[in-house]
């Protein structure tokens, strides 16, 4: 299977971000191929829709991340950076809470969301992949957070990638700015696994269809909402968190039918 996505049999929002259902699965496509899927304002703005209208649909299940042409995300859009030159602060701070929002919807999505890296992701690009639930790129496909080449700083993806992988792995990428392959980001944690680009597509919708059918929805988002709240905390106040959203799990419409479809040996369609 092609690793380069076409723009048939999708809907578009604004062009940008192109919006396709498979069975369950919305797959999110960036769609600026000529400009090597560059983020500007709009293009963040597309990402944050799309994933909002994913959300609102209650069939939907798993979220992927994808990208048209040959490159998943170069960063930053050039006349974006040129516009920063001459922004005041608040327009900047705007700019960067902006950012920082898709960052965070991303994150903190109910529906897992994978990323299918089928060539570079750099700077804010890498931070689309760094904050997805899973991961998955092609073989010698560079990654790299390269603010600091140009004076510039990875702030808004530096918190999630400290989580990802802990500080110690961290810093020499963030503050070296150096490219480095999938499968060096494989060894640090930094992605879920690496593909052979013929079969990229395939796999993440295997992947993505697996999930929504073996899994609860209901189940994963509480997942999801659990490890978020749980950063940060001390052991005991984490275990005390999990204690009560375990009780609450038990009371859901999903675990009473989950528990009941293992007692019966029986399988549950989710």
């Amino acid at each position: 299977m092609s690793t380069e996505i076409s723009s048939s049999n999708t809907s578009s929002l604004d062009d940008l971000v192109l919006y396709e259902v498979r069975n369950r699965i919305v797959w999110l496509t960036l769609n600026r191929p000529d400009k090597r899927n560059a983020l500007n304002a709009q293009m963040v703005t597309a990402l944050k829709e799309a994933i909002t209208k994913a959300v609102a649909e209650p069939d939907n299940r798993v979220i992927v991340l994808a990208a048209a042409g040959k490159v998943f995300c170069s960063g930053a859009d050039l006349d974006a950076l040129k516009q920063l030159q001459t922004n005041t602060f608040d327009q900047n701070l705007a700019d960067s809470q902006h950012l920082r929002g898709l960052f965070d919807q991303i994150a903190n999505c109910p529906l897992p969301v994978i990323a299918a890296v089928q060539g570079a992701a750099l700077a804010g690009g890498c931070g689309l992949a760094t904050v997805a639930d899973f991961t998955i790129a092609v073989p010698g496909a560079q990654m790299g957070y390269t603010e600091v080449r140009i004076g510039f700083i990875p702030a808004l993806v530096s918190a999630y990638l400290v989580k990802r992988i802990g500080e110690a792995k961290a810093r020499p990428l963030l503050l070296s700015g150096d490219l480095i392959t999938t499968e060096r980001a494989l060894a640090l944690g930094l992605i879920t696994e690496v593909v052979q680009a013929e079969d990229l597509y395939g796999h993440v919708q295997q992947l993505a269809e697996r999930l929504a059918s073996q899994n609860s929805k209901q189940a994963m988002a509480a997942t999801k909402a659990l490890l978020t709240e749980m950063d940060g905390l001390s052991v005991f106040q984490a275990t005390e968190l999990a204690a009560v959203a375990n009780a609450h799990a038990r009371a859901t419409d999903d675990c009473q039918r989950g528990i009941a479809g293992f007692l019966a040996k029986a399988p549950v369609t989710w």
